[in-house]
């Protein structure tokens, strides 16, 4: 084969796209569909992970990109709260919109539950019996949880735990 054609893939092999890829892919469909909002916000996304490897000096694995988009979640989420201060319905509007084309990239969130077992899970793992080992618990949890649940909820579930 020419050094320029792709090999097809190969039988038997699935080949899964990883979010970052995802992003751009949809980025070029949202353009054929001149789809502006999902254009914007996928922009920024992409935007937000070439810096983020920028300051890493290299490329995000997919646990860090979806934690990267569940920041720009929250951040939306606390853009809404401004808003609802300001009784700015049109930024909110567009907040929401936002928050649910970014959701469509993260996996579902963690139930309380689910959330409460891998937290038993790293405190057995860390051996951890006090408070003063909060920080081995939280340093095997958080790879765990990253764009799945929010590190506040995590952090009070290994209080509760560990008091």
């Amino acid at each position: 084969m020419s050094p320029l054609r792709p090999c097809p893939p190969r039988r038997g092999i699935i080949q899964t796209m990883s979010t970052k890829e995802k992003l751009s892919q949809d980025l070029k469909e949202a353009m054929k569909a001149r789809d502006e909002l999902r254009k914007r916000v996928l922009r920024m996304a992409i935007s937000a992970i070439k810096n983020a490897e920028i300051a890493k000096q290299g490329p995000l694995d997919e646990p860090e990109v979806l934690g990267l988009l569940q920041k720009e979640v929250k951040a939306r989420h606390e853009t809404i709260e401004g808003a609802q201060q300001a009784h700015r319905d049109d930024l909110i509007n567009i907040a929401r919109d936002e928050i649910r084309v970014l959701e469509t990239y993260l996996p579902k969130p963690l139930s309380r539950d689910e959330l409460e077992e891998l937290v038993r899970q790293a405190i057995a793992a860390a051996g951890a019996t006090s408070m003063s080992e909060m920080g081995k618990v939280m340093g095997i949890l958080m790879p765990k949880i990253r764009g799945r649940a929010d590190g506040k909820e995590a952090n009070q579930i290994v209080r509760e735990l560990l008091s």
